[in-house]
């Protein structure tokens, strides 16, 4: 009998959430559509945030209001490369967030070419000073998206280690697996003191283009101009709405995604697809029976440059009781396995889970629960947390680029999103374990 229920339940679940899509798909479509591009911090944020408050009331939430925090605020200038010797020609690049400027005219220098960011890091600062250096790799695509981690870093920490090493400027092969002549932006941290230096991404096939210069022996001279600049400190905020449970006492069940995007395009698949399928879920629940647990959904603020809207979340509300924390941001791609932590493994939540997802094509995987940017403060304190695992496959072919607009999400597997974390609302927020704090090491 249960075999055959699975099924019919799976389809009543994937038609009672339709509307709940449509939801999706529209404020996926408005975001990108009305606002655009929304870089932390700038106007256009602002404004972003202005939309959220007015959508997030039409559609019934109760306590709807914006947690302001601030922030300093970087944004992007003129930027272009060329190699000037041996073989003069132009290459397509974009600065990363909190890059340093050049002068205005630029500068020349060699290029001293790194294979790794172990290379680098290796390299005596006599062969890397005074020079441009340029760090390649070879990202591959990965259905859970776990290369980034490792690649990611010479992004994050690349431009800093050049910058002790005394390099003049830095570039690199766009942490993307595409090969479109689109560089893929995202941030970069001065630690360890170092000075802020021009710091670029070229994209794909013109990290490849560069490599083959080098491959052919002579010295290669850089021409670059990067002018971004950080313009001070300025106001950013979380917005947030929920669905009130009967329970106060049952804790929270905090979701949802972040709001602001990088500047180069509009940021379809990161973020506003996150918000669109967690607000989408969220929304269904409160169409329904009211939930145990209240559903906290809270579209972050600044957390591309950094998690600001994350650890301010966790400021004003780490003493409060979650129940659980999950977030969407990785794109729109369909849902297929989860993960959850919890003070007890074997409690029957994972059973339940199970029984409402896998009908969904959802599995329950291994693994460490990182819950994400902007709910991983709160994971820290101890949330109990859930992943549920998008197929990421494709995904760093537009991480981060001019390519990421609004036709590249497909409202089926925005569909199947909506679909596979309404199911599990609907187990967490009415769940009789009562989700205790989860122990964390050294604390």
């Amino acid at each position: 009998m249960r075999s055959l229920l699975l099924p019919l339940a799976a389809a009543l679940l994937s038609s009672s959430a339709m509307a709940a899509d449509s939801v999706a798909y529209s404020i996926v479509e408005g975001l990108t559509t009305e606002v655009g591009q929304r870089l932390a911090g700038t106007e256009a944020d602002a404004r972003a945030r202005d939309w959220a408050v007015a959508h997030l009331k039409a559609l019934g939430f109760a306590n709807v209001h914006v947690e302001p925090f601030d922030m300093p605020v970087w944004v992007r200038g003129a930027e272009t490369a060329e190699v000037v010797s041996p073989f003069p020609q132009k290459l397509v690049l974009a600065a990363l967030g909190n890059s340093g400027a050049t002068p205005e005219g630029g500068i020349t220098a060699e290029i001293v070419a790194f294979s790794s960011l172990e290379a680098l890091k290796a390299a005596p600062a006599e062969q890397v000073r005074g020079k441009i250096v340029f760090v390649t790799h070879r990202m591959v695509p990965t259905q859970d998206g776990s290369s980034y981690g490792y690649f990611g870093a010479i992004r994050r920490s690349g431009p800093a280690i050049a910058s002790n090493k005394g390099a003049t400027a830095i570039l690199i092969r766009s942490i993307g697996t595409d090969h479109h002549r689109q560089p893929h932006t995202g941030v970069t941290g001065w630690i360890d003191g170092a000075h802020p230096i021009p710091a670029a991404a070229l994209s794909v096939p013109d990290a490849e283009q560069l490599e083959r210069i080098l491959a052919r022996g002579k010295p290669v001279t850089i021409h670059l101009t990067l002018t971004p600049r950080m313009t001070g400190t300025h106001g950013s905020g979380n917005v947030v709405a929920e669905v009130p449970g009967t329970d106060p006492a049952a804790g929270v069940v905090l979701i949802g995604g972040h709001l602001d995007s990088w500047d180069l395009g509009t940021g379809a698949i990161d973020d506003a697809a996150g918000v669109a399928i967690t607000t989408a879920a969220a929304k269904h629940i409160l169409d329904g029976p009211r939930p145990k647990r209240t559903i906290r959904l809270v579209w972050f603020g600044a957390e591309e440059p950094g998690g600001f809207g994350g650890a301010a979340y966790a400021k004003a509300h780490g003493t409060e009781r979650h129940a659980m924390a999950a977030e969407s941001d990785f794109g729109s791609g369909r849902v297929w396995q989860f993960r959850v932590s919890l003070a007890d493994p074997k409690s029957p939540l994972v059973k339940d889970l199970t029984r409402v997802l896998e009908p969904l094509g959802v599995s329950p995987a291994e693994g460490e629960v990182e819950g994400g940017t902007d709910v991983g403060p709160m994971v820290l304190l101890g949330s109990p947390a859930m992943d549920l695992g998008q197929d990421g496959t494709h995904y760093f072919n537009i991480h981060h680029t001019a390519d990421d607009t609004l036709d590249k999400v497909d409202p089926a597997d925005l569909e199947q999103n909506v679909d596979a974390w309404t199911a599990m609302l609907r187990v967490v927020a009415n769940s009789a374990d009562p989700l205790a704090r989860v122990p964390r090491k050294g604390g």
